[in-house]
This record gives C-alpha cells, structure tokens and sequence, in this order.
C-alpha cells in the first residue's frame, strides 16, 4: 500500500462517534482523489469508518495496524461519487427500550465491540458487532422486532440500515448506551 496521503487525521484515545465525526469534518477539507489517513485506537472504528465511506460515497481504502493504532485511508470521491449521508428513519428512545427491554418478543441487538459490551450491557442483548453483522444475520429471527443500540447511536444507525435491507423489522435505538439509565449486566472474570 502506498504511504502517499494527503492529509493525517489523529484520532488516537477517542471513542464512537468522534472518529467519524472528525473524518467527515477532514473529509469537507479535501479536493476529490485526495486521500486521509485517520489514526485511531477504538477497535470499532474499523468498521465504524468503513461504514461511514460506503455510506457518504467515499471509497475506504484499507487499514493497516501497527501496534494499537490502526491506519484508516480513505479517498474522497469525486463530483457524483459522493452521496447524501443518509439516517435511519425508524427511532426508539431509550425510555421505550427501557420498558421493552425483557419483551421475549423483541430482540434487543447490542453492535458495539466485545468488551464495550464487556463493561456493561443491557440484560439479555445480543451481541454482534457492526464488522461481523453481515457474517452473522443466520443468528438473528426474522419473525422478531430488532431493535439496535451502540454507544451512541451511529454504528446502530449504519446496522439498522443494512439489517432493513436484509428484510428485517428493525429500530434504531437513540441515543445509545452511554445514556443508559435501566438495569446493566457485566461479563464476569473467568
């Protein structure tokens, strides 16, 4: 891979969703072609920024990782490349997850990382991370409600799309975990 880029973003000791915040404001600042290297330590921003480009019309690269610093390129597309960054339409807000969260008949699906959902997750949520979703959609029951809840509601927002283009009845639960007030599980140390 060529280490030709046009710009460096440093986006090493953030979380969700600021790496992706911070790449779409470095993105505005770039010519069509030009290439930015975001540099990152969230584990989620590897699926998070892929996500991101496929969505915004912006062509990722690859990754490379050196260390815990992961190496993100990302090519701004040109004129007619780029698409209006679309949201998911169908919202939930916390407070209705919080009296639905036990309902046998509605998923609740937890796409942050392994050990985010590690520190705290909500009672009886599955968890599939946003990279490993389109490998892992045989796990999920299309005769149920899915709702979908991440840290702060972006990567949600990127799975509930994909997932409501698989078919399925899907939400998106906002703003995410990091306002959780209901009930809480931790994976215990083994």
């Amino acid at each position: 891979m060529s280490d030709k880029v046009d710009q460096r973003l440093d986006c090493k000791g953030i979380a969700c969703p600021m790496p992706v915040v911070k790449t779409k404001k470095a993105m505005d600042q770039l010519n069509p072609g030009e290439v930015l290297q975001v540099e990152a330590t969230d584990r989620g921003s590897l699926a998070d920024l892929k996500a991101w480009s496929e969505r915004s019309g912006h062509q990722y690269l690859g990754s490379k990782e050196e260390g815990d610093v992961l190496h993100h390129f990302i090519r701004k597309s040109s004129e007619g490349e780029e698409k209006e960054e679309q949201r998911f339409p169908h919202v939930v807000e916390l407070k209705e997850l919080e009296k639905r969260y036990s309902d046998p008949d509605l998923t609740v699906l937890d796409v942050r990382e392994p050990m985010e959902y590690a520190f705290g997750h909500i009672p009886g949520a599955k968890l599939i991370p946003l990279g490993e979703l389109d490998e892992r959609l045989s796990e999920l029951n299309t005769d149920k409600e899915i709702w979908v809840i991440c840290r702060s509601g972006s990567r949600s927002d990127l799975a509930s799309q994909k997932l409501h283009e698989k078919g399925f009845q899907v939400k998106n639960v906002v703003p995410g975990m990091k306002d959780w007030q209901g009930p809480t599980e931790k994976e215990e140390d083994e």
